[in-house]
């Protein structure tokens, strides 16, 4: 029987989307195994949830290091220590470099809160707000060298409504990405997702993972 998929999970704040994807793995949802959590913020409540579940968890502080890509390969040599094969950004607030996206191809994951290729970068829900966008929500997307431009996985809509506040939209569209987060990873572990240049295909057919 096939080893269940390792999971790394990279967080900078509360790691709610870590949360749902743990909840997932723990029912058996999710066929595969977070191995270790990296913060790079030392009171990140990312790092107890991780604890309170058992999940090694580390916290590397950016400042000790010379540069992003000296801080990526300390990150990769920690995500590589403990078997991990796919990475996914909970809230981590760090532009990426070559160094981690290369040592990962097309098997570092992010969610993003509008529907991308609308609003990316910071404050996706101002944006959609400011913009009068009637429909906003959320995307899970494969990361690549760009800002939130990475080729779509799952997307989910969420309605804006008159009274919406940054908040209140948010909350909306956070709910949104606890469910389709862990989908995300469960059609990866499942080795149900195929990318061809910018288009990913979810198959029916679970392959059995390597």
């Amino acid at each position: 029987m096939a080893e269940p998929l390792k999971i790394g999970v990279l967080a900078s704040g509360n790691g709610s989307n870590l949360q749902a994807i743990i909840d997932q793995v723990e029912t058996g949802v999710i066929q595969a195994r977070i191995a270790c959590v990296i913060a790079n913020k030392s009171d990140a409540f990312a790092l107890e949830r991780a604890k309170r579940h058992g999940i090694p968890a580390f916290f590397l502080d950016h400042r000790a290091f010379a540069g992003r890509e000296a801080y990526d390969a300390a990150v990769v040599e920690t995500l590589r220590g403990y078997g991990v094969r796919l990475v996914v950004l909970a809230g981590f607030m760090r532009i990426i470099t070559p160094v981690l996206l290369e040592a990962f191809p097309l098997s570092i994951m992010n969610i993003h809160p509008a529907l991308l290729p609308a609003f990316p970068g910071l404050h996706a829900q101002r944006q959609a707000l400011q913009y009068g966008a009637k429909i906003s929500g959320c995307t899970v997307h494969f990361v690549d060298e760009g800002t939130d431009t990475g080729p779509i996985v799952i997307q989910a809509a969420v309605p804006v409504m008159g009274n919406d506040t940054e908040e209140t939209l948010a909350a909306r569209i956070q709910v949104e990405e606890h469910r389709i987060y862990p989908q995300a990873v469960r059609l990866f572990a499942e080795g149900r997702l195929q990318v061809v240049g910018r288009k990913v295909t979810i198959t029916d057919v679970i392959s059995t993972q390597s």
